[in-house]
């Protein structure tokens, strides 16, 4: 947690002084766009036609790039717009805007772009295009900027292997009525700085069953039920629940929730190396997390947790 605030502290900073390299007046022009996207944004959320929610839509994307077209506009952070994802690469060189339209509950996309800090503060725009709805096999493939899986980001953790940087993507994707979506994946840049989405970084070559790596990972779950797809600082590990259909039917995803056990993955020689079972895996002080898991170690279900579990989420929905 220190690592984490220090981090935090360090970038805003940072930010906070490099802030001054815009001009008043461009400053003042950056906060009125500012109020226009978080108008829109709102409407793009919460709007209950879908035509208003599109046109709301259409009109953040052409203001937010207005607003980008501003000099030095990269250290400025919007945070005031809700409900559109800004997030700041660990090592400030870029950052990537994402957010979420709802055309109908049963069908969404995802909207991104990326900024990249430029020495005299012009305009390096990446826009990327949501091709999900185009592939059946979204974990075994390298995607470019114009076929994007598509995610509304929360985390992003920076790793290194043979010199080259690796940006590690934690995104949330609304899928439909009755399931939601967490993704993993890897960003990295070619010579002329062109974003590379996925590639064999999810191994699983150490499981006693081994398997062939998949190129990006994903998890869909019941709506509304909270899953942990995240980066542990303190573990330096990724830590993801593990998934069980609270109505025995494993063939429908939107039944499942959390068991209470946890897999993980942990970054080794230029991959994110998978761990079966967190709870059993030894960290550096040769402690094991404790996990409160539904299954016991025969693979039997506790059928009170997982009653408990599940009225824990219809009670979340009803709220």
């Amino acid at each position: 947690m220190k690592r984490i605030l220090s981090f935090t502290l360090s970038v805003f900073l940072a930010t906070g002084s490099f802030s001054q390299k815009i001009s008043p007046a461009d400053l003042k022009g950056l906060r009125a766009k500012e109020d226009s996207l978080k108008n829109y944004s709102f409407h793009l959320n919460t709007d209950s036609l879908p035509q208003q929610r599109m046109l709301a839509d259409s009109a953040f994307t052409k203001v937010l790039v207005r607003a980008l077209q501003v000099k030095h506009s990269f250290y400025y952070p919007f945070d005031s717009v809700r409900g559109v994802s800004t997030l700041l690469a660990p090592d400030t060189s870029f950052r990537i805007f994402s957010w979420n339209i709802s055309y109908t509950d049963y069908y969404s996309r995802q909207r991104g772009a990326i900024q990249f800090r430029t020495a005299d503060g012009s305009l390096k725009l990446v826009p990327l295009r949501d091709a999900s709805e185009f592939t059946n096999k979204p974990g075994d493939s390298v995607r470019s900027r114009g076929n994007w899986i598509g995610a509304m980001y929360y985390n992003m953790v920076k790793t290194q292997y043979k010199g080259k940087n690796y940006y590690t993507l934690f995104g949330f994707d609304q899928n439909s009525a009755q399931s939601s979506m967490k993704w993993i994946e890897v960003l990295s840049f070619t010579d002329k700085n062109e974003p590379v989405f996925g590639g064999p970084f999810f191994s699983y070559e150490k499981d006693s069953v081994p398997k062939a790596p998949r190129y990006r990972f994903n998890l869909e779950f019941k709506k509304d039920t909270r899953v942990l797809v995240n980066y542990i600082e303190d573990l330096g590990m990724i830590l993801v629940d593990h998934l069980v259909s609270e109505s025995d039917e494993p063939d429908l995803p939107w039944t499942f929730i959390p068991d209470g056990d946890q897999e993980g993955f942990k970054w080794e020689n230029g991959k994110w190396m998978h761990i079966d079972k967190v709870f059993t895996f030894k960290l550096e002080d040769g402690q094991a997390p404790v996990g409160d898991p539904l299954l016991d170690p025969k693979g039997n279900r506790n059928e009170q947790k997982l009653q408990e579990k599940t009225d824990k989420n219809k009670t979340r929905e009803n709220n």
